[in-house]
């Protein structure tokens, strides 16, 4: 059996289902975002390295990790990475003059970590914001 609609009643099963379809892929898509903060001195074997203040936040959506750190009086600067299966993450960030400095870290539940490693080390616990 075939059903004839006329253009009006097309137009409106289209938007219909173009809202149904919209409504169910939203509830889907949305996956909860955790952030976290760790501000500290940084350590390591520069004679200058405990004098350094840094503030490092981290985003958690789903695996995927963003970082946003500021040594202090200097810019801020960014990360990105993929946590795997069991929360470990590593990637590395620019900075300033070319170089780079390794970022670490895990987020687990109750025991979240993050380390940049460059000209001195920063980070440690991370606590949940």
């Amino acid at each position: 059996m075939k059903i004839a609609l006329n253009p009006m009643a097309r137009g409106l099963a289209a938007v219909a289902l173009t809202a149904l379809l919209s409504a169910a892929g939203g509830a889907e898509a949305q996956v909860p975002q955790t952030a976290y903060s760790w501000i500290g001195m940084g350590t390591g074997s520069g004679s200058k390295c405990s004098t350094y203040k840094m503030e490092i936040d981290v985003t958690v959506e789903g695996s995927s990790v963003k970082g946003l750190f500021q040594q202090q009086g200097r810019e801020q600067r960014h990360f990105e990475a993929v946590a795997d299966a069991k929360g470990a993450f590593k990637t590395k960030a620019t900075v300033g003059g070319g170089g780079s400095m390794d970022v670490s870290g895990s987020i687990k539940d109750g025991d979240s970590n993050v380390v940049l490693d460059g000209y001195c080390k920063f980070g440690g616990k991370l606590i949940r914001k």
